[in-house]
């Protein structure tokens, strides 16, 4: 079994996007939608509406000759029904 779902993104502006039921998480590069549809549904219990995806390549950043050099990743964006949400933050 592989994993599909990596982790959340939780910045300003995703945390603005979940107030209005989308969320942002990072996920498996060759996960197709209705595998990342079918895992938040299986792991939160919740009714995905819409899954958006986004695939950003592999980049180097830096001047000097030490380069930083970003993994290629794949973000989603899955809207839930409306009145539902995921609880991201865990009560401690």
């Amino acid at each position: 079994m592989k994993i599909i779902i990596k982790k959340p993104l939780i910045t300003q502006k995703t945390t603005k996007l979940a107030k209005e039921g989308i969320y942002v998480f990072y996920v498996d590069p060759k996960a197709n939608k209705n595998e990342i549809k079918n895992e938040i549904e299986k792991l939160f219990k919740v009714n995905v509406v819409d899954v958006r995806t986004v695939n950003l390549k592999r980049r180097e950043r830096g001047l000097s000759k030490y380069k930083n050099i970003r993994q290629k990743v794949k973000k989603a964006y899955v809207k839930l029904k409306e009145g539902q949400t995921i609880n991201i933050f865990p009560q401690l």
